[in-house]
């Protein structure tokens, strides 16, 4: 019999995750086009006011991970959480392009810590033998999140005030301040040995090294994936597709929901390998067919291929990164996944915004679509190589026992 995964607190984890994740992407879709519109932002400009966020969760991620377990893991989510809401209620005030960029890097700061403690307290009420369904469903809330924030904000964007947006994040973020108050979180109490070792500023302190393989992988598609985030919106009005283009992320969101228990319990029984080459071939497909989205109907095609191959890989990038680390570094783990794909996604923008201008938005899905390729030979030497001889080691195992 399979022991029960969806609990009180696993709910209310991926909830609270969810309203977090969804303020996120809302504003990592809208705040470059408000940047431009109120403050007269050039174009890597706007970039970097929706990328600096996630500079900030870097920040907010290096510390948490180092600290999570030493201050109480509680105690973090909840201070994150707190300082969500200060920063959501200073966009109100923000009357420069100076202090929108000092927001965003507070704001990230905050969703830092407070994303690092949930992505880490969420393995803990996940029983071990449905890791990949569990993990899978957690990255669930953030995939949704990624198709709805950005569908939310490109909707209140085409209709009402920029205040509106805001309105809607504050609302958001109460929320789950409210629910991080009820969610039961079990805390760690480290050994001697454990304390010692996390003492000084080494790496080792801050980043989980047996993670690091995968995430590298995970980082180059965040990277990739932040282009859609950034631009889709420049690209949907420069092609006369703007009612599309917050549907992109509903028919996103509608491919993940589809595939994700299918694609969770594959994880488990077949291995990561069995679904994470397809979900690169299906992000390069996506990136390729939405540079030729000229019409509406194949901007929401590449929605589909987009949804199922980044958020497939991602979901079970993370699992694997988690699953490699010792218990009591799961935290450094977590923190780990997300410093480096944040680097991704929040340099991502910054860069890509230099060659718009020359290239356009059509050859930048082009090229990013050719930078997932590349992901395949990367996957490969990185972890895809040392799974199959694991198998390949587990079979041979298997047949000399039986043979005895």
């Amino acid at each position: 019999m399979k022991e029960k995964l969806w609990t009180k607190d696993y709910i209310g984890i991926l909830v609270t995750n969810f309203f977090l994740m969804l303020t996120f992407y809302l504003l990592m879709v809208t705040i470059s086009v408000f940047a431009v519109n109120k403050f007269g932002a050039t174009e890597s400009q706007a970039g970097l006011a929706s990328s600096i966020f996630v500079i900030g969760a870097l920040v907010g991620r290096i510390i948490g991970g180092k600290y999570l377990d030493r201050l109480g893991r509680k105690k973090l989510l909840i201070t994150g959480i707190i300082i969500m809401v200060i920063s959501a209620i200073f966009y109100f005030g923000v009357d420069s392009f100076g202090m929108l960029i000092a927001n965003r890097l507070f704001h990230g700061f905050a969703f830092g810590l407070a994303g690092t403690v949930l992505g880490t307290v969420v393995a803990q009420v996940i029983p071990k033998g449905r890791g990949g369904e569990g993990i899978g469903y957690f990255a669930l809330s953030m995939t949704l999140a990624t198709a709805i924030g950005p569908f939310i904000g490109i909707f209140i964007q085409q209709r009402f005030q920029f205040n509106m947006i805001f309105a809607f994040c504050l609302i958001c973020i109460v929320i789950s301040l409210v629910l991080s108050f009820i969610i039961k979180v079990k805390e760690i109490t480290l050994t001697e040995e454990q304390k010692a070792e996390l003492k000084g500023f080494k790496v080792s302190n801050f980043i989980e090294k047996k993670s690091v393989p995968i995430t590298l992988v995970a980082t180059v598609t965040a990277f990739c994936y932040s282009g859609i985030l950034s631009f889709l919106s420049f690209f949907a009005i420069e092609n006369q597709i703007t009612s599309a283009a917050s549907f992109f992320f509903v028919v996103y969101a509608a491919a993940v929901l589809v595939t994700r228990p299918y694609s969770g319990r594959m994880f488990d029984r077949k291995g990561p390998n069995f679904i994470m080459y397809p979900a690169i071939i299906s992000l390069f497909i996506g990136l390729f067919v939405l540079s030729q989205s000229h019409v509406s109907i194949i901007l929401l095609i590449a929605g589909a291929l987009v949804g199922f191959g980044y958020g497939t890989y991602m979901s079970s990038a993370q699992t694997v990164a988690i699953q490699s680390a010792p218990a009591h570094r799961v935290g450094l783990a977590t923190s780990t996944f997300f410093i480096l794909t944040d680097i991704g996604l929040g340099m991502g923008p910054f860069i890509q915004g230099f060659f718009v201008p020359s290239i356009g938005y059509d050859g930048l899905y082009i090229v990013l679509g050719i930078i997932v390729v590349l992901c395949l030979p990367l996957h490969y030497f990185l972890h895809g190589k040392k799974v199959a001889s694991s198998k390949l080691t587990v079979s041979s195992v298997e047949v000399n026992s039986s043979t005895k």
